[in-house]
């Protein structure tokens, strides 16, 4: 009686009858590509993938690192949510910024997608500026 390997062993078909050339020599089969054509390609791929995908993003988070670096009082900034204001307070990792009349929000510095350097605001013109300006014409 068979043991257990050499039960299945026996079960497995025989290997298939090698194709001979002439003279009854066996033939080589057929080889594929040299194998340093799939580390050429795999190297290839790599490249495209990281000039295309990974490099403008590095650029893209260096350069939302320096805005946010470089905020200050006035500048206008939009929020990932959607939010537009004025910044009116620059924190560590906070800024508030000024959505509405008396109406000011904190929110963190990495929730800031698009900063437009200072405006400065003119100030308002009352009744008294523009008649002191109507008598100076």
């Amino acid at each position: 009686m068979k043991t257990g390997t050499e039960f299945w062993f026996s079960m497995a078909p025989p290997p298939p009858p090698q194709p001979r050339g002439r003279g009854g020599v066996a033939q080589q089969a057929p080889e594929g590509p040299p194998p340093m054509t799939f580390f050429i390609t795999t190297i290839l791929i790599f490249g495209i993938f990281y000039f295309l995908l990974i490099r403008p993003q590095q650029k893209q988070k260096k350069e939302q690192e320096k805005l946010i670096a470089s905020l200050e009082t006035g500048d206008r900034v939009i929020t990932s949510g959607g939010i537009l204001g004025v910044v009116t307070n620059v924190k560590e990792k906070t800024v508030v910024i000024r959505v509405a009349e008396n109406v000011k929000i904190e929110v963190l510095k990495s929730a800031l997608t698009t900063v437009t350097k200072t405006v400065k605001e003119e100030p308002k013109e009352t009744k008294d500026s523009k008649e002191a300006k109507g008598k100076s014409s």
